[in-house]
């Protein structure tokens, strides 16, 4: 074990890389549940809100690209503390907007600096944490994560409810974002705290922190990786990206759900907080899952779950105690999602090659935000054409797909048994 590992403590990295994580998504999770409300406030029908919702995810899918080569050259914290002043940027945008299309453009760059902001935390991550302690450094971000949406949407429903106002709650985010880069930038140089970064040469030559070349790595050659590994990114690429399909379809399809019924703004985000308890609360058992039984174990039964969820939804719209049903799909949709947590992450680990794995996992984080990404825009379209009870069956539909996926191709790619404790 090497001095840093020795001196290494989950303590340590608290302030550097946890506590940002936690007010950037409690920022994030106090504004996810009203972006339709606030869409609709500013004129938009049912259909544009959603599409308004699904600029978040589209801001993400368009920040991959450009993420690694921007953490690759200004570096891990410089490029999470951009990320935070973008996101205030934006969210002012968000608070100023006089129409629907403004707001939308808001609500696309939170998007872009979500997608700058994860990448670089996992980078930081990857640089200063011992790679003995990593795989638990990295659980814990996920479960820090989890835990700022779970306490978002409270603190948006409290908001409300003190002010009466849904804009109010914007400057929640700013807050957040203003003291994670307040954080950041008043630490000292992670060198002094964590020891010096393992550096790598590039292909250049040109000496980077682990992390900086891991972020350039996931993000350069994006096209000819996905053309390389072909055969399993279709087949399991596709797998997974209706997982996020599905996960972002909950996220956007719940708060606009609401507003078609008529629940208001600090209630829909209360509900939402309930049902992101549930699955906070489920995060660990999701990695117990596939740790013993398997990734199969965890994958079809959150699928099923999910799609019975919005087959059940689309069915409810107009009964009398459409209220009540919503609550309890709300919460059935967040256990369903909570068995399946870390699950894209995790496959994508099995999969990936072990001797050059970032421009697999950045191919695979692609496709899986492009799935993300594209079940939102098809929400809003098919309840232009439609109706939103339609689009939840098609929601439902579509892991059904899921899960006619993973029980052909998980067995054949994926490990059947967990691997052996070392």
């Amino acid at each position: 074990m090497s001095e840093n590992e020795r001196g290494f403590s989950f303590r340590s990295i608290a302030l550097p890389a946890l506590l940002p994580t936690l007010l950037f998504s409690i920022g994030e999770g106090t504004i996810i549940p009203i972006i339709p409300a606030v869409a609709s406030n500013l004129g938009a029908s049912l259909a544009l809100a959603g599409f308004i919702a699904a600029m978040i995810m589209l801001g993400e899918l368009a920040g991959d690209i450009p993420s690694g080569w921007v953490v690759s050259r200004i570096g891990e914290r410089t490029a999470m503390i951009w990320a935070a002043l973008l996101s205030i940027v934006a969210v002012v945008v968000c608070i100023a907007a006089p129409n629907p299309w403004v707001f939308a453009i808001g609500i696309f760059f939170i998007g872009i600096s979500t997608a700058v902001f994860g990448l670089a935390r996992h980078a930081f991550m990857t640089s200063f944490v011992p790679e003995h302690f990593r795989a638990r450094a990295l659980s814990t971000l996920g479960g820090v994560f989890r835990a700022g949406w779970f306490i978002g949407p409270f603190v948006a429903a409290g908001i409300i409810h003190l002010t009466g106002s849904t804009q109010s709650v914007f400057w929640v985010m700013v807050t957040s974002c203003l003291g994670c880069a307040v954080i950041l930038l008043v630490l000292p140089d992670p060198a002094a705290t964590f020891g010096k970064p393992r550096m790598v040469a590039d292909r250049a030559g040109e000496l980077r922190t682990e992390g900086e070349e891991l972020a350039a790595e996931e993000s350069e050659g994006l096209f000819q990786t996905i053309r390389t590994y072909g055969g399993v990114l279709v087949r399991m690429g596709s797998a997974v990206a209706v997982v996020a399909a599905l996960r972002s379809a909950r996220t956007v399809m719940m708060p606009l759900w609401a507003v078609s019924i008529g629940i208001n703004e600090a209630n829909t985000a209360l509900i939402v907080g309930i049902a992101a308890a549930v699955d906070f609360g489920l995060f660990y058992t999701s990695g117990q899952i596939m740790d013993r039984w398997g990734r199969m174990w965890s994958a079809i039964p959150s699928l099923a779950g999910m799609s019975l969820g919005f087959f059940v939804l689309s069915l409810s719209h107009d009964l009398p105690d459409s209220v009540t049903w919503f609550i309890v799909i709300a919460i059935v949709l967040a256990a369903a999602n909570g068995i399946g947590s870390g699950l894209v992450m995790t496959s994508g680990a099995d999969l990936a090659p072990k001797g050059d794995p970032a421009p697999f996992l950045g191919a695979w984080r692609f496709i899986g935000d492009a799935g993300g990404a594209i079940a939102p825009l098809a929400i809003s379209t098919i309840t232009a054409l439609a109706s939103i009870a339609l689009a939840s069956s098609v929601v439902g539909a579509v892991g059904i797909v899921g899960i006619a996926l993973f029980a052909r191709y998980g067995p054949r790619y994926l490990p059947r048994k967990p691997r052996p404790a070392r």
